[in-house]
């Protein structure tokens, strides 16, 4: 029988500081990133003879100190090679007298902007300006990136909703693990056509862009179907806040990892959210290049869920054995007067 008696006020008190405390921690685990985003440690080529390169090297270091890391190389060639391995944002070419920017866009479109600007910086006062050349530019349909970007939030609502649902409406791991593993393969068919053959975002090879979002999928449901079979509904709500607080804001999808403040976008991408959008602009833009760590990363968080499965299911199996051996056990005990 429920009481109509209200609620006590210092319970009143306590409810609303919880909701403060939880509308703080959203707003700063997705506004912190966004507000302290800044170029640091930008991997990029200078491409030219030693002197030129020294030169350019310490003019960059003058404009934005710690905003690149440079590499060095001969020639035009090798400088390009670095941008498509994914080795390198961009590069500036110092080969033929004149600078030349060389931008990729689809690997980050506001390093690309960046770097662009810098351009201006370079010419010193000479005309024409320096030129800047997109070797790896955006799909003409979206030259934003704004497909790509927004496909973020639905991946990681798509592995927490997997989890929660097949919880919900499955009874068996075996089953829910499959369940899992067939959602994975079906959802990232079907994000990889919108984002690809509709909204245009994405190009490159369509089974390995379906295959991408598939293991980013798999990777979050499993391990938050994992949690919750031992933990229970807290785990399930644990790995959720994980997955939505600490990786979706920090995956550098929408900028690049290394424009995270501090260690924000190391952290990002050992987690699914940012390994998930860093090998699916590999698939999609540069041929599977550079997506050796996304793929070892959600590989490891997929063999973690299904561990945890697993040793979710032995437990389970051994609880019904200990309770019939129970009374069997207390049979046998000698009784003592």
């Amino acid at each position: 029988m429920t009481s109509d008696k209200p609620s006590s006020w210092p319970q009143v008190a306590a409810t609303v500081g919880l909701l403060t405390v939880i509308i703080s921690v959203l707003l700063t685990a997705f506004a912190w990133p966004a507000v302290r985003s800044t170029v640091h440690d930008i991997p990029i080529a200078v491409a030219g003879p030693a002197p030129a390169v020294q030169q350019v090297t310490a003019a960059l270091e003058q404009r934005l100190p710690g905003a690149f890391e440079v590499t060095a190389v001969d020639g035009t060639a090798a400088a390009e090679q670095l941008v498509r391995d994914r080795e390198a944002y961009g590069a500036i070419d110092l080969t033929s007298g004149k600078p030349q920017v060389i931008t990729a866009s689809a690997a980050s479109a506001p390093v690309a902007q960046t770097l662009q600007a810098l351009a201006a910086g370079l010419a010193q006062g000479e005309s024409p300006a320096v030129a800047a050349r997109d070797l790896v530019p955006l799909p003409a349909d979206d030259p934003r990136g704004a497909g790509l970007a927004a496909g973020a939030l639905p991946l990681v609502i798509g592995g927490i909703m997997a989890a929660a649902l097949l919880t919900a409406h499955l009874r068996g791991t075996g089953r829910r693990v499959a369940g899992a593993l067939a959602f994975a393969i079906t959802g990232g068919l079907a994000m990889a056509a919108i984002l690809q053959y509709w909204l245009g975002s994405l190009e490159g090879d369509y089974p390995a862009n379906a295959g991408g979002i598939a293991l980013s999928i798999g990777a979050t449901a499993l391990t938050l179907l994992g949690l919750e079979s031992l933990l229970g509904t807290a785990g399930l709500g644990l790995g959720a806040a994980v997955m939505m607080l600490v990786g979706n804001p920090l995956s550098g999808v929408s900028s690049a990892p290394q424009m995270l403040p501090g260690w924000a976008g190391e952290l990002g991408q050992l987690l699914p959210p940012g390994a998930g959008g860093s090998l699916l602009r590999s698939t999609a833009f540069f041929d599977g290049a550079g997506a050796t760590h996304a793929v070892v990363v959600l590989l490891s968080w997929l063999a973690f869920g299904a561990l945890l499965c697993v040793a979710s299911a032995l437990r389970a199996r051994r609880r019904p054995a200990a309770v019939a051996a129970g009374p069997a056990s207390r049979e046998t005990e000698p009784v003592t007067v």
